[in-house]
């Protein structure tokens, strides 16, 4: 018959995507600084273009960051970045513009922790196997939640949601894994710091089965808002048996015939500038890039650029 695959390991579950994170920030132009300038990740630019809210796009996902009082994510978010030494030297840049605010960044052996300017946490890591295909994205958002509820997350969303689950139990806390589409997770993971008060930030998923997951949650009363026939939100993950509450964050869930289920998210390739440009590279195009990461025509292109930022920061 051929060589024998483990089939199950290439199902996703019902949950077949994470498409944003959503977080107030203060003002715009700061936030350009981190996201755009330092993380090198790209502003939408057909959608949400004014000062009032940003939409940032990482691969196939997106922060929707909107003006007002700063949000902070009680956790961290995983972003997949090529090219580790242009992201440093980025980071490196906007440490004068980023003066005051709460912008740090320390580079670890497997990733790159980033801090924004209003103290939420983005581990930044190369691609890697990991990380299955993904090599620009958002490949998990990791909360911190109360000893003791990991199997009970994990469990809801198995039940409610019909998706994958596990609970790793070999690191320090306890955490419940979720599978929210291709090489990405929503990581539970229990700690007995205190928890922070939740200020209303949220994600936004898409599923397949969207009738199912509400039936399950409306019988429960954890439906918060019924949006419109493409998507309802709820913010309570509670334990399906007790209806004890576990962790509070709200979802956006949206159905696959939503009108914006796949739509195409445009991604700059940050090496490109006005001074080292390099025709037909506008875009960020996986394999082109990874290739050009390995072309050490580009280290020199990066190499001459730092010495002209240099010069002009000097004058």
């Amino acid at each position: 018959m051929g060589k024998q695959y483990d089939r199950s390991a290439e199902d996703l579950g019902n949950i077949v995507g994470l498409e944003h994170v959503n977080l107030q920030i203060a003002d715009q132009i700061t936030g350009t600084l981190f996201y755009i300038s330092g993380l090198g990740l790209t502003r939408d630019p057909y959608l949400m273009t004014s000062v009032d809210n940003m939409w940032v796009n990482v691969g196939q996902s997106q922060f929707h960051l909107i003006t007002g009082t700063p949000q902070r994510l009680r956790g961290r978010v995983g972003l997949v970045l090529p090219d580790r030494a242009a992201l440093l030297s980025r980071l490196e840049r906007m440490k004068k513009p980023l003066e005051g605010a709460r912008f740090a960044f320390v580079e670890h052996d497997d990733h790159v922790a980033t801090t924004c300017p209003w103290g939420n946490t983005l581990l930044c890591y190369d691609p890697a196997p990991r990380f299955g295909r993904m090599a620009l994205g958002m490949a998990f958002v990791e909360f911190d939640v109360p000893v003791g509820t990991a199997d009970g997350i994990a469990k809801f969303y198995r039940k409610a949601f019909d998706t994958r689950t596990r609970v790793d139990k070999s690191k320090a806390g306890p955490a419940a894994h979720v599978s929210v589409g291709s090489g990405q997770e929503l990581v539970f993971r229990e700690t007995d710091a205190p928890q922070l008060p939740y200020d209303g930030h949220h994600i936004q998923v898409y599923v397949a089965n969207f009738s199912g997951p509400h039936k399950k949650l409306l019988e429960r009363s954890l439906i918060t808002e019924e949006s419109n026939e493409h998507q309802y939100r709820f913010e309570m993950i509670s334990d399906l048996d007790s209806g004890k509450p576990l962790f509070q964050i709200e979802h956006e869930v949206r159905s696959m015939r939503h009108p914006l289920y796949a739509r195409p998210l445009v991604n700059r390739n940050p090496a490109q500038t006005n001074r080292s440009y390099v025709s037909g590279r506008d875009a960020w195009v996986a394999d082109a890039m990874m290739a050009e990461m390995d072309d050490p025509r580009t280290e020199a292109r990066q190499q001459r650029f730092d010495r002209v930022t240099r010069r002009a920061a000097a004058e």
